[in-house]
């Protein structure tokens, strides 16, 4: 049975299902509704929670083990498994309709996935599942549908935000909900339910739209050059000691260069993922910035900063953040430019 994520709460307060399906391209709405479906849970007495992710080379047998044995902590288990953003496979299918088939009353079991399209929801377990759980797709939100979120945040934080504010934070956030969410709050703690119009809306996004390292990250992968320059200005007005900035960059290039070596040795990417520590929110731009970046451009990034470190800790660098931009733009496009080093005669 299919509930979009505004329907859940619905469902949760009739009945809670033994199986739930939350799949989608929007990381907000799913975190909510995994939440959503813990809490739920929790009220009725499945008090332990079991995680499981598709990793290569699991081991299915581990799920049934799981699901069928009896908790020695509580008399109900939650398992939730992340496909990781992969299909179940021949084996794993068969587990998953074996399991839907003999539903265990003292276990839910989450499923959590990347969007689910007509070929997954044509397969034989997914119908299995669907038959007898809950499918909660999570769809990126735009038009109507983000406004009536944002009206319904503001109603369960009991803001009063005129039209045009409502406009000038989704406009700013861009169809992020997370972004959204965190500033509402922000906006809760300062003004509680008093009116809120344009003006106060965008002063609190200019003065907290702080960079940091992360977003730097961010930028790196993307090979976004306006947002790269965006957040090196931002880390440059706040004085960030360039010596972070450095690690971060050198970081970057030496992950894509051995991760980028590693595939052309015939290595699995997602071992290689769980080998060098790449995030899965962080595994689509690494993948991306993989295929746009060259091996040669990458070593000349590294080779870049360790010439930018010793020429910085001999003082010879005439404007610091500037040369630390000028390597950072490399990750986008070539740079036909020398670093701007003070000249020694």
């Amino acid at each position: 049975m299919r509930y979009y994520a505004n329907q859940l709460s619905n469902q949760l307060r009739q009945s809670l299902a033994s199986f739930y399906m939350v799949f989608g391209e929007e990381p907000f709405q799913e975190a909510n509704c995994v939440l959503e479906i813990k809490q739920a849970a929790k009220k009725q007495g499945f008090d332990e929670v079991i995680k499981f992710s598709l990793l290569p080379g699991f081991d299915w047998q581990e799920l049934i083990a799981q699901y069928n044995s009896m908790s020695l902590f509580s008399a109900r288990t939650l398992i939730e498994f992340d496909l990781n953003q992969q299909k179940p496979g021949t084996q794993g299918s068969q587990v998953l309709k074996e399991l839907a088939a003999q539903p265990n009353p003292d276990v839910v079991l989450i499923l959590k996935g990347s969007k689910a399209g007509q070929d997954i929801q044509r397969s034989a377990w997914f119908k299995v599942l669907d038959k007898s759980g809950v499918f909660v797709p999570c769809y990126p939100l735009t038009g109507t549908h983000l406004t009536r979120w944002l009206d319904d945040q503001c109603k369960v934080l009991k803001l009063n935000l005129a039209s045009d504010a409502k406009r000038s934070l989704l406009s700013a956030t861009e169809g992020n909900l997370l972004a959204t969410h965190q500033e509402l709050e922000k906006l809760s703690l300062l003004y509680k339910s008093e009116p809120i119009d344009q003006k106060q809306v965008l002063s609190g996004l200019l003065n907290q739209a702080k960079f940091d390292i992360f977003d730097l990250n961010n930028a790196l992968l993307q090979g976004n050059t306006k947002q790269l320059v965006k957040v090196m200005l931002k880390l440059a007005d706040d004085n960030v000691e360039p010596a972070s900035i450095v690690w971060t960059i050198n970081k970057e290039a030496q992950t894509l260069l051995s991760l980028k070596q590693g595939l052309q040795q015939g290595q699995n990417i997602s071992q290689l993922f769980k080998q060098h520590g790449v995030w899965k929110n962080q595994q689509a731009a690494t993948s991306q910035a993989i295929d746009r970046l060259p091996l040669i451009r990458l070593e000349q990034i590294i080779e870049l900063l360790a010439q930018f470190d010793a020429a910085y800790k001999r003082a010879n660098i005439v404007a610091p953040y500037q040369a630390l931009t000028h390597i950072a733009l490399s990750f986008c496009q070539p740079v036909p430019f020398e670093l701007p080093y003070q000249r020694v005669n």
